[in-house]
């Protein structure tokens, strides 16, 4: 990057993403039955299920990528 432009590591490259990321986020977390606060602040949640979710959700967005990149797109 070019001197005094700065990135956060957590910005989204697609900002209307966001809405799609949290469902995924609420679905994995249900899946593996961590509850998540209702009021979506997870600063008291344990560092080991908030990695789990986060690990879980990479797998999915690879899954989902691959299968689009090989055109069989699957929900």
């Amino acid at each position: 990057m070019a001197q005094g432009q700065t990135r956060t590591s957590n910005a989204l490259v697609v900002p209307e993403a966001a809405n799609a990321l949290d469902q995924l986020k609420y679905e994995v977390a249900q899946e593996l039955g961590i509850q998540i606060p209702q009021d979506g602040y997870m600063g008291y949640t344990a560092a080991r299920d908030t990695g789990a979710i986060g690990g879980h959700m990479v797998r999915r967005l690879v899954q989902i990528a691959e299968q689009t990149l090989a055109g069989n797109i699957m929900r």
